[in-house]
């Protein structure tokens, strides 16, 4: 479709590994058994609890949600990027591009608030545990986890529509895996300054606020703990809130990684960069989807023992 002297854009090729054939098929492996290990690890932990009602608590509807959001947010991706392994020219539409990007979007911002919104309930629960049980009901902690999916919908719906409206021409080439909003803005023939600035807002929104908002939760939390005065009774109180602190130190810190490491400045190194931005890119959509069933089975002794008890029942059936 030609305008004037400019062909408009409407599909797009994933630049991927191509230039690195040897690699493709490496990692075709290492990420296809990755995928499955986070399909199989947070269904597992979705049906624990479900299936046990030791677990019908705040604290584990949170973790299933969590378990959820990380199947989806996988699978909006993964299975595009192991396409583009063994496809040679890897090719997606326009509308294929931007539901990608959306579903991504929204599920990286909706795990933000929900890390907040667990923070929350393990304040609660050590820092006022005799009124946990009415502060943390059923009709408080339901609407919470549906909130913060709204917001992380709401949020990628924004940035979506602003980036779809922006017109592309002439190169249709992005130099990553998938449609990576970031990558597909450098492709558009107009000033993205706004939309520059809707995700700079957005950023401290659904980063900085739940960052500040897990920091100081947790600070309360450890006042409390070192005012215990048995040991036991510090690191039991300690014990359930270490795996969610731990998947938020893995979750931000793998950000702060991405996002904050110096860029080369010389031009010679430039393809090394951008063949390690993808990469990492790559293995942080993964790697904490992975980590999070991990982290809570090792971690945390009730869903061990409901993992055991499930894949006791499923053997001896």
């Amino acid at each position: 479709m030609e305008v004037g002297n400019q062909s408009v854009v409407v599909g797009f090729v994933l630049l991927g590994l191509s230039d690195q054939p040897k690699l493709e098929k490496t990692f075709f492996v290492f990420i296809l058994l990755m995928y499955l290990v986070i399909l199989l690890g947070n269904g597992v932990l979705i049906l624990v609890t479900i299936l046990d009602s030791h677990l019908h608590t705040p604290m584990y509807f949170f973790l299933g949600n969590l378990s959820f959001l990380d199947i989806c947010y996988t699978t909006s991706s993964i299975p595009l990027v192991l396409d583009g392994f063994l496809t040679p020219r890897k090719t997606i539409s326009f509308s294929g591009c931007a539901m990608q990007m959306f579903l991504s979007f929204a599920m990286g911002a909706t795990e933000c608030v929900l890390l907040g919104m667990m923070a929350f309930d393990r304040y609660v629960a050590i820092c006022n545990p005799l009124r946990y049980p009415v502060v943390m009901s059923k009709a408080v902690y339901v609407p919470m986890a549906i909130s913060s999916w709204v917001a992380g919908g709401a949020n990628s719906l924004v940035q979506i529509s602003l980036a779809v409206q922006l017109p592309f021409c002439g190169d249709n080439v992005i130099n990553h895996f998938t449609c990576e909003i970031l990558a597909v803005l450098k492709l558009a023939c107009a000033d993205i300054s706004i939309n520059v600035i809707s995700m700079g807002v957005a950023n401290v929104i659904f980063l900085g606020v739940p960052v500040l908002f897990i920091s100081v939760s947790y600070v309360f939390i450890i006042a409390t703990i070192l005012r215990i005065p048995s040991a036991d009774g510090r690191k039991k109180a300690f014990s359930t809130c270490s795996a969610h602190l731990t998947v938020v130190v893995v979750f931000y810190g793998t950000i702060l990684f991405m996002y904050a490491k110096p860029k080369s400045k010389d031009p010679l190194g430039a393809d090394k960069q951008d063949l390690s931005d993808k990469l990492i890119s790559l293995f942080y959509g993964v790697l904490t989807p992975m980590l999070n069933p991990i982290i809570y089975s090792l971690r945390n002794k009730h869903v061990k023992v409901a993992v055991k008890t499930l894949v006791s029942q499923k053997c001896f059936a």
